[in-house]
Order: structure tokens, then sequence, then C-alpha cells
């Protein structure tokens, strides 16, 4: 499946991947995998700039965006004003925090044929999306076309000019594996050590070259404690710059950036044009700063394997109108 000979030079995800987990200790492994935050008690602290939430493993973290009934996000809430519930039964808020907590995000962007005369507009977006991350953040750069490179050097970049030189890795051929590099990049979070983790994930067309079916896609990412950003520059661009959906493949590939958002908390954005890309990358930045945290133990202590359903309802203080929250809406146990 993997290229050998690449232009850049690069290797693969899955084998760096492979390699970065075969150093890892397995207690590492293990605490990664339980929940997106591992320590002793619930609280959230403060240093400097710096965030940090330390929590036990059975508590469930939840990170939600509020919008009003004009879409403008509500950012001046207190405890108070929101109401959780797990399959329909109420529960007690642990942590709350409303602050630009640190995140491990990957950018994931599709490098196949088709997006050859977009990427220099994707690249200039993408890098003005990791301009405005919060300096604690760790940020890895995925390319993909029927195959899929970590180009950041190490596991994160640890400058603008590392994500510029991995967004500058282009080499648009091929077909569209985005199921498999986005199945990889979940895995990548894991190395990541901070409490939240993104998927920004641009794309323009339709799944053709993985291994992984949607469905196994689908079901790791509801797995992981990832929020997942799509951004779909799909269907044909029209005079003036338009984007017009037609025909199934592009509806199908909208679907599954849809779902793929929708079951992990965050949202799709299908730009009309290609200059649209960098002011919706933009808003994408703007919401994962102005997240609410919110973490409760469950009322019902009991692990099966199952997944629960999640609601969170919050209200305006004063008229008591409710909001639109945005948030992961099942939990696995």
């Amino acid at each position: 499946m993997h290229r050998l000979n690449d232009p850049h030079g690069r290797i693969p995800l899955l084998r760096r991947g492979f390699l970065a987990i075969l150093l890892c200790s397995p207690l590492a492994l293990c605490v990664q995998a339980l929940q997106p935050i591992t320590a002793s008690t619930p609280q959230a602290e403060k240093k400097g700039k710096e965030y940090t939430i330390n929590v036990d493993v059975n508590l469930v973290v939840l990170h939600a965006t509020v919008l009003d009934k004009k879409g403008r996000m509500v950012n001046d809430l207190h405890q108070d004003d929101f109401r959780v519930f797990e399959d329909g039964a109420p529960q007690k808020l642990s942590v709350f925090s409303h602050a630009d907590i640190p995140v491990t995000m990957g950018i994931v962007i599709d490098d196949s044929g088709s997006m050859k005369q977009k990427r220099e507009s994707v690249n200039a977006a993408a890098l003005t999306f990791a301009k405005t991350s919060n300096p604690q953040d760790q940020v890895f750069v995925v390319n993909f076309n029927d195959v899929y490179y970590l180009d950041t050097p190490g596991d994160f970049a640890s400058n603008i000019e590392d994500l510029r030189s991995a967004l500058d890795k282009i080499d648009s051929r091929g077909g569209t594996a985005l199921y498999d590099a986005v199945y990889a990049s979940l895995d990548h979070l894991k190395l990541g050590n901070r409490d939240k983790k993104v998927l920004l994930i641009i794309t323009d067309g339709e799944d053709n070259a993985s291994r992984y079916t949607f469905d196994e896609l689908l079901a790791r990412a509801q797995k992981s404690n990832a929020v997942i950003y799509t951004i779909g520059l799909l269907g044909s661009e029209e005079p003036g710059g338009l984007f017009k959906i037609r025909g199934g493949e592009a509806h199908r590939a909208a679907k599954v950036l849809e779902k793929l958002a929708e079951a992990t908390g965050g949202e799709p954005y299908f730009p009309r044009a290609l200059d649209e890309v960098e002011s919706t990358c933009r808003q994408v930045a703007r919401d994962i700063r102005n997240q609410y945290t919110l973490a409760y133990y469950p009322s019902n202590a009991k692990k099966d394997g199952s997944f629960r359903n999640v609601r969170v309802d919050a209200f305006l203080p004063r008229s008591k109108a409710k909001l639109l929250v945005r948030t992961r809406a099942a939990q696995l146990w």
C-alpha cells in the first residue's frame, strides 16, 4: 500500500506511529487509552496563562460550544447555567471551566490529484489556523493521497516553520485514502499529553483508496476522545469560485464529513468558494478556543462496554432561554 519512492523522502505515518508506540512504556499506553485526562483529583488549575485540568480516570469530560439562536458564541455562562444528562439521568458536575486550554491537534489534508489547484489556498488557511494556537499546543500535519504521511519532524512541530515546511510537502496525485489517514491520525493523537484532542480534516472528495471502512473509522472516532472538525471542498468549482455539490459522490462525501464531526462534538463546514477556506479555519480556531469544559462522575458506574447518550443543556442566566450546545453525544463505558 505504501509508496516507497516518495519524492520528499517521507516515512508513512503508519510506520512512524508504530515506531513511536514501541518506544512508549506499557503504563503510558494504558493511561492514554483509558480517558482523555488522567490524574488524581478533580480540579481546574491556572498556572500563568496555561490551564491544566487534573481528574480521576473515571470522570467523563466534555468540551462544549454554546451558541445563541443567531449562531453567536455565548461565553459568559456559569456552572449553574448548565444541565448534564446521561441516558436521561441528571448528572452532577464535578469540574467546570471556561478557558483556552492547550490541545493536541492534528491537521489532516487531502493531497490527491484533484487538490492540486487548491493546495496553495488550503496551505495558507491551515497556517493561519495554526498561528491562532495556544503556545502550549502540540500540533502535527498529515498529508494524504493514497498514502498518508506525518510531515512534521518528530511527533509534533516545534515551531511555525516546522508547520510551514510540513504543509509545503505537496505531491498532489493519486487517490483519496481519507479513512486510513484519519484512523492513523486518531492513533497519533494518543502520543500527545494535552487534555484536549482535536483533528481538523480538509478534503475535496470521497474516499476511494482506504483499507478501513467508514463504519470502522466512525467506531474508532466514537471511542476516541477527539473532537473532529471537517472542511469539505466538494463538488465542481463553478465560475466565480462557487462549489456546487452535484451527484452521488459529492453527497456521499458530505455525509461522511458530517457524521464524523457530529459524532465527536465537532462541526462540518462546506465553504462556497476556495477563498472562504481561511475564514472557515479562523472560525474553527475560535470554536476550539472558546469551549466550556464540563466533567462528571456517572451516577451509573457500571462499565459494560456500551455507549450512553449524553445531553448538555444550557440556559441564559436571566431569561432562562435555552441555548444550543454542541458536544459529544455519546460516551463509551
